[in-house]
């Protein structure tokens, strides 16, 4: 019998893995973001020169703090189908029981400060309590308590505003570390392990799953109930992080702190490619939502574009790259 010829084997090289690597990046929604933020960035450099110094982009990364440690949690939370309005109460009531718990108290500040962080995590808990054992849907038990946490920061505070805090208090809000400020190796440190948690643990899959089909997820073995407490209790403890780093910071608390920054902090997950219906989103993409977001607030501002122009300007952008990543997301299908 004649031998069978044998045909080679076809290897993929190196270049060819990276050109693959390439093309899924740059069509990927996180790619098309970064595209565009690369192009904004480079835009808003021509019109001041001030721009892209180290000092303006350190300042604008402490500014970004806040609504990024929020913005982590409400990824996952959007994640799954659902939404929590109330973390921009929940930090105004962690800082005004901080400051209030130390000054009116009389509680040593260390421990006022854990106690503010702790009353962010019960308020997150509560939220999860209810959505998950009563059934109340996100939308209305966390628009709910938007109203409730927000009444009791201004019932506690009584529109005073707590100050006088020690020097050492003002550390990890003003200070640094090898030169940078800490806010910028908390966020790092937080963005790491969120991300990880996400992309690399059973309990990520579990929430993509959650968010897909909560049905399925259910009958597949995953504790949905546990999973949505524990994040919506995590957003509570991040919002209240949040709020004693940015008390540090600004020497002050007052009851409207956070007003309106859960916008901010939707804005930013969603735009970063986060289905607002559950089931896909990843960590990288509400990062650079949030950097494309502070980069055209700064740059505008410095670019000597003030007022509505500005909020024009920024949502228009925000707008144009929502549809780029649709019709992307289309043409990918």
């Amino acid at each position: 019998m004649a031998a069978v010829e044998q045909q080679p084997l076809q290897t993929e090289t190196f270049g060819q893995r990276l050109r693959a690597w390439l093309t899924r990046l740059v069509i990927s929604q996180e790619g098309i973001l970064l595209i565009i933020t690369i192009i904004a960035m480079l835009v808003l450099s021509t019109q001041s020169d001030r721009f892209l110094t180290a000092r303006n982009l350190t300042r604008e990364a402490v500014l970004l703090f806040e609504v990024a440690m929020m913005a982590l949690p409400m990824t996952y939370i959007i994640i799954t189908g659902g939404i929590d309005l109330s973390v921009g109460s929940i930090f105004g009531m962690s800082a005004i029981i901080l400051g209030f718990a130390w000054q009116d108290a009389g509680l040593p500040l260390e421990l006022a400060i854990a106690i503010g962080i702790l009353s962010g995590m019960i308020a997150g808990f509560v939220n999860g309590l209810f959505i998950v054992r009563v059934g109340v849907p996100p939308l209305i038990m966390t628009l709910a308590t938007l109203a409730l946490y927000r009444g009791m920061a201004l019932g506690i505070s009584q529109a005073r505003s707590a100050r006088g805090f020690p020097d050492w208090f003002y550390e990890v809000g003003r200070g640094d570390f090898l030169g940078l400020p800490w806010q910028i190796w908390i966020l790092g440190a937080a963005i790491l392990i969120s991300a990880i948690v996400l992309a690399r643990t059973s309990f990520g899959r579990g929430l993509y799953a959650i968010g897909n089909n909560e049905l399925g997820a259910r009958f597949a073995g995953i504790p949905v109930d546990r999973y949505k407490l524990i994040i919506y209790t995590f957003s509570g403890f991040m919002s209240g992080v949040a709020a004693w780093i940015f008390t540090s910071r600004v020497s002050t608390t007052r009851s409207d702190m956070g007003t309106g920054i859960e916008l901010d902090v939707i804005a930013a997950v969603v735009l970063g490619g986060t289905d607002i219906f559950g089931g896909s989103g990843t960590i990288a993409g509400t990062v650079i939502g949030l950097i494309l977001i502070q980069v055209l607030k700064s740059g505008l501002l410095l670019s000597g574009v003030k007022g509505d122009a500005t909020t024009v300007m920024v949502g228009a952008v925000l707008i144009l790259a929502i549809l780029i990543n649709n019709l992307v997301g289309r043409f990918r299908s």
